[in-house]
């Protein structure tokens, strides 16, 4: 692992942890530009009633007022969860240089998993991807959110 990684990561799994606290599904995410954060978030579908108010959703669109550009060149993504088709394809948009990931979604992904957007020849971006980062800590906290609604 990426030493740099843990410390963004850690703060994403606490958006994951804030997520759940508030009924959304544990997912959290942050943006880093420069070593700082700029933009921190977790799932809010159920609150805003936003089917696209994904983690990776909700901070580039903060990031992106943050610094005033739809592209976000140089920064860095962190989120728990490999990224769906919508926040994969959202980060190409973005421009965004790196993705870091914890857990794989064989189910949901659109990375490593399923369609494996940045390797179709559609793709215009496809930044550089990092997984397993913190994976058995972001795989636990989905499965006992979703044990418990068993």
């Amino acid at each position: 692992m990426n030493a740099f990684a843990s410390g963004p990561m850690q703060a994403a799994l606490a958006e994951a942890r804030a997520a759940a606290e508030r009924g959304e599904v544990p997912i959290g995410a942050v943006i880093v530009r420069d070593g700082a954060v700029i933009a921190a978030d977790g799932n809010r579908t159920l609150e805003l009633k936003d089917p696209t108010a994904h983690a990776e959703m909700l901070v580039i669109r903060a990031a992106a007022a943050a610094i005033g550009s739809e592209r976000l060149i140089g920064c860095d993504l962190y989120v728990t969860l490999e990224p769906c088709p919508m926040c994969a394809a959202a980060i190409s948009f973005a421009r965004l240089r790196r993705l870091y990931y914890a857990a794989a979604d064989p189910k949901g992904g659109a990375v490593e998993s399923g369609v494996r957007l940045y390797s179709q020849p559609t793709c215009h971006h496809a930044p550089e991807v990092y997984d397993g980062i913190a994976a058995a800590e972001a795989a636990t906290m989905l499965r006992d959110f979703f044990r418990q609604r068993r």
